[in-house]
């Protein structure tokens, strides 16, 4: 027999999870890739696509953020710019299809809350910066820590529900022992 709610808060913000923070992870890794609001640059093409093995204007700006913060060395600050933005593309298309859930969103929570630390850190230490975190000019502000906050928050319920939720049956599921 079927139950007629198949939904409950748990899938509902894993759902809603997995759609905010994929449209953020993918809108933030295309945004530093591709850097919109520099309209100066020549029009994309495969010849000046930013791959993570070649070195471009968005990536150099890019790794200039991640620098202003304090954290670590700029070698690794331009390691980080060369691949973050495609493992936020990649990561939230991953949330999007939902295969191997609960990989992936542990995945995206510790990264998450690796940039909430980075954000509280320099907002704690009155860092006059730009965030970095959709590679434009964005100073670092208390609103910038309430987003990544919030975000961070989502990111911790839809992981912990994905790990609840693979516990139980599905709810369209029949039972698991049909009595004969």
């Amino acid at each position: 027999m079927l139950q007629s709610a198949p939904f409950n808060y748990r899938r509902i913000i894993i759902w809603v999870g997995r759609i905010v923070i994929a449209a953020f992870f993918i809108y933030a890794g295309l945004a530093k890739l591709i850097r919109w609001d520099m309209h100066q640059l020549p029009p994309l093409t495969l010849a000046n696509f930013p791959f993570p093995w070649r070195e471009s204007i968005p990536t150099s700006l890019f790794a200039a953020q991640i620098d202003s913060y304090q954290m670590v060395p700029p070698w690794v600050s331009l390691a980080i710019a060369h691949w973050l933005p495609w493992a936020e593309i990649l990561l939230g298309a991953l949330l999007l299809i939902g295969w191997q859930l609960r990989i992936w969103a542990t995945i995206v929570t510790l990264i998450v809350g690796g940039f909430f630390t980075a954000v509280v850190r320099a907002y704690a230490l009155h860092l006059d910066i730009n965030c970095g975190c959709f590679a434009k000019p964005e100073p670092l502000t208390g609103w910038t820590v309430l987003r990544d906050g919030a975000l961070f928050l989502l990111a911790v319920l839809m992981t912990v529900f994905a790990f609840q939720q693979a516990r139980k049956p599905h709810p369209w599921s029949g039972p698991a022992n049909p009595a004969t």
